[in-house]
């Protein structure tokens, strides 16, 4: 074995050391799914199995695996600074990368704080938001809104204002002061919306109620996902992130999107804010900047906030916070090699331009076995299954599993069966995991 993991084959005593994260351990390592190679829309396994990327890796292979000038690009930046300092020290290429997000960011947006993953970067721009309000005089404004089913990665803060209950439940009281808004998904009003579902913009209004319990000067910050992702696919109603912004505004409340996974085109516009037409005060990114290949997370904000912590003496720190590899080197080289596909591309109209072709291949499977929603929007679609009797979230997990071995990579999550392939997939590529997902789900008890 070389320093390169080329070796294919594991024995099952090999398999131990490595907790996984996300899944069921046990199972796993029954029956190993091992991906030893990837290439444009495909994976390879270890036993040379060609497999489709329905889920363009978790949500982040937007220019599909392996691509030549990113991977050119880690590996000459590999070989002429593998690392700098963050902290007193910088490189080019994070003030490059960083003016080319904000080149297609919306157009309040001025200011890039790099870290290292979606999770990192909801508590980064939640810490920002309650220093924000410390520094301007209201101190007092700490408390955080969060939403049902929302998904803001594993910190301490992302899963404080998260709504996923197998996220929270076991790891205590987590937060103080953080509140929710209710979920926006009705099926029973919004089964099988052709797009954004029509029902529910009035539930944004919960947002007047949980100020008149806590007051406007305690609140530091509303946080949402523009569609709600890991928890299904969850659109948001036409018009609810418009009232929210409304609202948060008349009463003085930072308003943070968590795109972690809409950012980057997978919406079929840059941002899912700029597409829905809303200017929030921070936007949360990771993913797609570099197109899964090197960790990299941030948080993107309006010149108001940033200039706010622009105080004090000069030579102060004027936010103590910060990773180690923020705007790491091979990440930020990946980030611009990235970036620069996706505009020599035009993916991000590739997206927009297949996705009416996603969206009517998943609504094709309307009237199939157990299915009884089905959503699409973007270069995303989900298929929701009515939930086995005693076993919720069993039914999608066994779709899963049978879709793997008819070759295709999906992703369920709790009842929902989700697609989110790369930019570059082509018209037969989506009939062909519409046709396994038939198959498979037609195929289950």
């Amino acid at each position: 074995m070389t320093i390169l993991s080329d070796q294919l084959h594991l024995h099952r005593d090999q398999l131990d050391s490595y907790w996984m994260p996300f899944t069921s351990n046990r199972h796993f390592k029954a029956a190993p799914r091992m991906l030893a190679s990837a290439d444009g829309m495909y994976y390879k396994t270890d036993e040379g199995k060609t497999l489709l990327d329905g889920f363009a890796g978790l949500w982040c292979c937007h220019a599909g695996h392996n691509r030549r000038p990113i991977v050119e690009a880690i590996q000459q930046q590999a070989a002429t600074l593998d690392f700098c300092s963050p902290f007193q020290f910088a490189h080019p290429l994070a003030f490059e990368l960083a003016n080319r997000i904000i080149s297609i960011a919306p157009d309040n947006m001025r200011n890039v704080f790099f870290c290292n993953s979606g999770s990192e970067a909801v508590d980064t721009a939640l810490k920002i938001a309650i220093a924000y309000h410390r520094v301007r005089g209201e101190g007092a404004r700490t408390r955080l809104i969060g939403r049902e089913r929302g998904y803001h990665g594993v910190g301490f803060g992302g899963i404080s204002v998260g709504g996923m209950v197998a996220n929270r439940k076991m790891f205590g009281n987590l937060l103080a002061g953080v509140d929710h808004l209710q979920t926006t998904h009705n099926l029973e009003k919004n089964a099988y919306s052709d797009g954004l579902p029509e029902h529910g913009a009035h539930l944004a209004d919960e947002l007047e109620r949980l100020v008149a319990l806590h007051d406007a000067s305690t609140i530091a910050a509303v946080i949402v996902e523009p569609m709600a992702g890991s928890t299904g696919v969850l659109f948001p109603p036409k018009g609810y992130l418009q009232r929210l912004r409304e609202i948060t505004k008349k009463h003085g409340i930072l308003l943070i999107f968590d795109e972690v996974i809409t950012g980057y085109g997978r919406l079929g516009g840059a941002f899912a804010s700029e597409l829905f037409g809303v200017k929030p005060d921070m936007i949360t990114f990771a993913k797609g900047v570099t197109s899964g290949t090197v960790p990299m997370g941030g948080v993107i904000c309006t010149p108001d906030i940033h200039n706010t912590f622009m105080t004090g003496p000069h030579g102060a720190v004027e936010l103590f916070h910060g990773y180690t590899y923020s705007a790491h080197p091979l990440a930020c080289a990946a980030g611009i090699a990235t970036l620069q596909l996706y505009k020599d591309e035009a993916l991000f109209e590739r997206a927009a331009a297949m996705a009416p072709k996603l969206a009517a291949a998943v609504h094709s499977l309307k009237g199939e076995k157990h299915v009884i929603d089905l959503r699409a929007f973007g270069l995303v679609g989900a298929i929701e299954l009515e939930p086995r009797a005693g076993a919720p979230g069993a039914r999608a997990f066994e779709a899963f599993l049978r879709a793997y071995d008819k070759g295709v990579v999906l992703r369920s999550a709790a009842d929902n069966i989700v697609i989110a392939p790369a930019f570059i997939i082509d018209d037969a590529q989506i009939d062909q995991i519409i046709s396994v997902l038939r198959d498979v789900i037609n195929s289950i008890d």
